[in-house]
């Protein structure tokens, strides 16, 4: 029995739905969040939207519960009938990757509301054990104070706090030698997000075959994420190949087979169908591929749900997981430190705040 399998035939009952708005700001920046919350037989599920533009949640909410939800008998129907339906109700979004992000929130509610339905937790219905949760912290060095150069200070800040913390971070083109000697001595680096897939974005970075040079022969352990391979690049990285994972440009289990070969990010949202992502865990196993959970912002449940599919898949892996603080130029005391217990729910497909 696959593990789709193991799911698709819970029954549920869905009777309505509500949509919240949870955003959040960020200085200049809006971090949009919606939590679906789908309803029956006394019971909620949820999950998050984490569509990246506000005019799209604006809609989403706007629209209100108009979608009908009331056909299917079981998991494996609703998630069919979700793959189906147009989840951006009169008008299309900004950008096309958010219609698997949506589809995600909505499959995410709908497993928790059949495991609560059926009162039973998502590890015991996939006979997995949750284990101890290893993450990294994922931040950028510029920005931090006045934005014009970069500086160590979103380590050293998260260092005095949380000793041993391991960081995932992204070189930037003002990334000189003196720098990167400084991160290598500060931190331990697991992953370089090379950003070669993001164009037109707050977080793009210039593709230069010095700095992909430089941060891979200075952190010779580091995953290389989403490089920018062309003729001017490849040279520079082709004795680190074997590091090369990727992250953006994985949408489907097609895209899987077709890039990876040690590693990949794998963040659930992309990928938008539980079923692919399913599939993909199983992929991945059985060709031994590591995978490395992501996230995309969560303001709300969406964040203990990927926390909680890395314990029971991936949990000893360098995950982008981390509780949400760990984003927080204030870096708050009390968060949990990795590797962080299983905080899995009674019932559903919930990690206890």
């Amino acid at each position: 029995m696959s593990t789709w399998e193991r799911l698709a035939e819970l029954p549920i009952e869905i009777e309505s739905y509500e949509l919240t708005g949870h955003d959040r700001e960020y200085g200049e920046f809006t971090r949009p969040s919606t939590v679906i919350h789908l309803r029956g037989a006394g019971q909620e599920g949820i999950g998050e939207d984490v569509v990246y533009d506000v005019l799209d949640h604006i809609a989403h909410r706007d629209a209100g519960a108009v979608l009908d939800l009331s056909r299917p008998s079981t998991l494996g129907q609703a998630c069919e009938l979700l793959g189906e339906l147009d989840l951006f109700p009169g008008a299309a979004p900004e950008r096309e990757p958010s219609r698997h992000y949506r589809r995600w929130a909505y499959e995410s509610a709908a497993l928790d509301l059949a495991l609560r339905q059926n009162r039973v937790p998502l590890y015991e219905a996939l006979g997995r054990d949750p284990t101890p949760l290893r993450f990294v912290c994922s931040t950028r060095l510029s920005g931090w104070d006045d934005g014009s150069v970069s500086d160590t200070e979103p380590i050293r800040s998260r260092l005095e706090r949380y000793p041993g913390l391991e960081f995932k971070l992204d070189p930037e083109n003002d990334w000189d030698t003196d720098l990167i000697a400084e991160v290598r001595e500060l931190a331990t680096v697991q992953v370089m997000d090379l950003k070669g897939f993001y164009k037109g974005t707050v977080v793009d970075v210039e593709t230069d075959p010095e700095l992909y040079r430089a941060v891979a022969e200075a952190f010779p352990d580091a995953y290389l994420e989403d490089p920018d391979l062309n003729p001017e690049t490849e040279p520079a990285l082709e004795p680190h190949a074997d590091r090369i994972t990727w992250d953006a440009p994985l949408h489907s289990l097609a895209d899987v087979t077709e890039l990876a070969r040690r590693a990949i990010n794998s963040k659930p949202s992309r990928f938008g169908s539980l079923r692919e992502l399913l599939a993909i865990y199983e992929h991945c196993e059985r060709e031994g591929i590591a995978i490395y959970g992501g996230g995309q912002g969560e303001q709300q449940c969406g964040r203990g749900q990927i926390q909680y599919l890395a314990s029971l898949f991936h949990p000893d892996t360098p995950n982008d997981v981390a509780p949400s603080g760990y984003n927080d130029p204030s870096v708050p005391a009390g968060m949990p430190s990795s590797p962080m217990d299983p905080a899995q729910s009674e019932t559903g497909f919930r990690w206890a705040e």
